[in-house]
């Protein structure tokens, strides 16, 4: 790896691990130990890949690296599991719905683990369909109907509270 490659993954590292492990939290519900084992995964196979990748989208590598794990770890585990964050998140939010975030992430853990991916990674991280489909190796139609269903489900469960 020539010198100029490893200072842009020095620069990627320091940019977006915790990027990466909130995703890791929240696709998988997995204890921040856990989460920090996918993301570590993710960023070998990234520095193994990186003088092939560097230059297109090493963070779509990654994500793709760490959702696919997450999924892969929960159908071996079919453990759930609590949801805590062990860093902050990467920018201050406004003033939050403690409860109600609670809420939205025991709803998050009671879904599949794919339909879960989908909705993290479009709704929670904000990522077009096409964006979420490319991370996780499916079609567009996947991802919305996938997104479909979960938000019906999340929404039957919590009318169901209220």
């Amino acid at each position: 790896m020539t010198e100029e490659q490893e200072a842009a993954f020095d620069q990627f590292l320091a940019a977006r691990s915790t990027s990466l492990l909130r995703t890791a939290v929240l696709v998988c519900g997995a204890t921040p130990h856990d989460a920090e084992d996918l993301v570590q995964h993710a960023l070998e196979k990234v520095y193994k890949h990186w003088p092939r990748i560097w230059q297109d989208n090493p963070e779509a590598y990654a994500r793709r690296t760490v959702v696919n794990a997450a999924i892969s770890r929960s159908r071996r585990r079919r453990l759930i599991q609590e949801i805590t964050f062990s860093r902050p998140p990467d920018t201050a939010a406004a003033e939050l719905d403690l409860d109600l975030r609670d809420a939205l992430i025991e709803e998050l853990r009671r879904l599949p683990p794919r339909m879960r991916a989908v909705l993290v990674l479009r709704y929670w991280e904000d990522r077009s369909e096409s964006d979420t489909a490319a991370l996780l190796g499916c079609s567009v139609g996947t991802v919305k109907s996938q997104a479909a269903r979960g938000l019906a489900r999340m929404r039957e469960h919590m009318g169901a509270l209220a």
